[in-house]
């Protein structure tokens, strides 16, 4: 193509041409709207858009038509993975490949052509390539390019914790080495955790617009996206005479229906993050439970410390941290007293059922006041021989006083089919739990005021198992399944989590022994020093007299 017509110059009207020829239906406005800010964008960007929308497709297209406008351009394409960069790449060479008006792009012989690296005909000698795809730990530097397209590299495999977000962040810092001056770096993606590389970014002079999967409402938007929400959306809802706030943005693509069904399986939070791109924490009671109160110490089976302090000098930094930005682990500051018997332990399961894949259970003991978990986790399998043999082996290896079971699905099903299998293993008594509160908010007033008050602890163990028990799911689903993340995510909305499955079993656990909870654990040292000093003030009477009779225990 010799000259490209002025009205391919306008990206929105070549865009339309990539679609009629995938055979895709017309763009949709907010598809349009995301093209015409693509073309338009300041040199450092950030495009945060709910997932389906299209984001990925439009930038391959977007690399073609800014090729077909000038073949000199380079392009740097990263994404979270190798394999992703390459995906996209080989998206555009089809483009390139099968649009009559990119014929002459096609490279000649001697040119790159794969899908790590391939030139444009007319692009003149260069030892950088017209498009070469990396994954952002793989080798950034050695080429230089006048755009790059950061796809996705936020993923949960690379920001579930606190080090692999500074890491991430750490490595983004290399696209400044490559790019040309003048150049432009523009960054795709869906939040991943409140604590977002792209929040971060913003930070350094990046520019960020939104497009939301529903319209806010304007006090929301105000609080939740600033200036960042697209003047489209922006304007739609704050000029129209009939609320907006709720309804879907692209309608054509996803309609109500189908963002209820995405929002019932990403839980109330999970859609608000995905969807609705609020990395927001609203105000401090929005997320109570804080990992930061728990404190984390190794538990033994038989005896605990008749008390623990807990301060913020101990940091514990070798396990898996999937909180908020701040949320650290805490060991004790100090062990007050002797190592002395649990006054009780108990195991709490909840067993699998409508929907749910996993056997939830949790292990706690207490001591004067003090609540401590040896093991929280869950169990795939449902009711099958496996799953209710190791329950009962953990109940034995504890040495647990009384089972509770979650009675809610089953009618007491569950507890018929563990009956056997703790009659052989381990006989030991078995309660059923039965609730009629909103599940979140019982677990919230169940955890929050032990949890302030620093009376539950938890083993290392358990955070690192929790951790490593959910890598075999997809990354997008792996920490929904855990502990720490249900945690520290827990909002007093109905159905904000997807799944709360490990926290229910744990909080169910520490209501059994809330009634305990008021024991002054000073009072309890006292006596029981007390009760030492006259068991030796009768050995040594009697030592004298041993006729004489056995003095009680209390002082006269």
């Amino acid at each position: 193509m010799d000259k490209v017509p002025e009205q391919l110059k306008d990206f929105r009207n070549f865009l339309y041409i990539v679609w009629k020829h995938l055979n895709l239906p017309e763009p949709t406005p907010v598809q349009y709207d995301m093209a015409e800010y693509i073309q338009n964008s300041p040199r450092r960007a950030i495009i945060e858009a709910f997932r389906g929308v299209g984001k990925s497709y439009i930038t391959a297209a977007f690399v073609v038509h800014q090729l077909l406008l000038d073949p000199q351009k380079k392009f740097m394409v990263v994404s979270a993975s190798k394999q992703r960069a390459d995906d996209f790449s080989t998206f555009t060479q089809r483009l390139i490949l099968e649009l009559p008006m990119c014929k002459h792009l096609i490279a000649n012989e001697g040119q790159r052509w794969s899908k790590i690296a391939f030139d444009v005909r007319p692009a003149l000698a260069s030892g950088s390539p017209s498009v070469k795809s990396v994954g952002i730990t793989g080798q950034l530097t050695g080429s230089r390019a006048d755009i790059i397209i950061a796809d996705d590299i936020e993923v949960p495999n690379n920001s579930m914790t606190q080090m692999m977000r500074g890491k991430l962040g750490e490595a983004v810092k290399e696209f400044d080495a490559v790019l040309k001056p003048d150049g432009k770096i523009l960054y795709l993606g869906t939040p991943q955790c409140e604590m977002s590389l792209y929040n971060t970014l913003t930070e350094r002079g990046y520019q960020m617009r939104v497009w939301t999967a529903r319209y806010p409402s304007v006090e929301g938007s105000e609080k939740a996206y600033g200036n960042r929400l697209a003047p489209m959306l922006w304007d739609a809802i704050s000029t129209s005479k009939t609320p907006l706030e709720g309804q879907p943005v692209d309608p054509d693509r996803f309609d109500d229906d189908d963002l209820l069904e995405r929002e019932l399986s990403y839980g109330r939070s999970g859609f608000a993050l995905q969807f609705m791109l609020d990395t927001t924490l609203s105000d401090t009671d929005r997320y109570p439970l804080k990992l930061s109160d728990l404190m984390v110490m190794s538990v033994d089976t038989d005896k605990a410390p008749e008390k623990l302090v807990y301060g913020v000098m101990k940091e514990v930094k070798d396990l898996p941290n999937v909180g908020l930005s701040g949320d650290k682990y805490y060991a004790p500051e100090a062990i007050v007293g002797d190592y002395v018997n649990y006054t009780g332990s108990v195991l709490v399961i909840d067993p699998s059922g409508r929907g749910k894949d996993e056997t939830a259970y949790a292990v706690v003991k207490m001591l004067n006041g003090f609540l401590y978990v040896p093991e929280c986790n869950g169990l795939e399998g449902g009711y099958n021989d496996a799953t209710l043999t190791k329950l009962a082996n953990i109940a034995k290896t504890h040495k647990v006083n009384k089972v509770l079971i979650e009675s809610n699905f089953g009618d007491g099903m569950f507890n018929e089919l563990i009956k056997p299998y703790l009659r052989k293993i381990y006989p030991v008594s078995m309660e059923e739990v039965r609730h009629s509160i909103q599940k979140e908010k019982r677990i919230i007033d169940t955890l929050e005021p032990v949890m302030n008050q620093h009376r539950l602890i938890i083993d290392p163990k358990v955070i690192q198992k929790d951790f490593d028990s959910v890598q075999h799911r997809p990354p997008e689903q792996a920490q929904r399944y855990m502990l720490t993340y249900q945690m520290s995510r827990l909002t007093r909305w109905r159905g904000s989590l997807a799944h709360d499955d490990r926290l229910d079993a744990l909080a169910m656990g520490v209501a059994y022994w809330v009634e305990q909870m008021a024991a002054d654990v000073d009072r309890e040292i006292k006596d029981r020093k007390e009760q030492l000093l006259m068991n030796e003030l009768d050995k040594f009477v009697n030592g004298y007299n041993i006729n004489s009779a056995p003095r009680k225990a209390t002082w006269i």
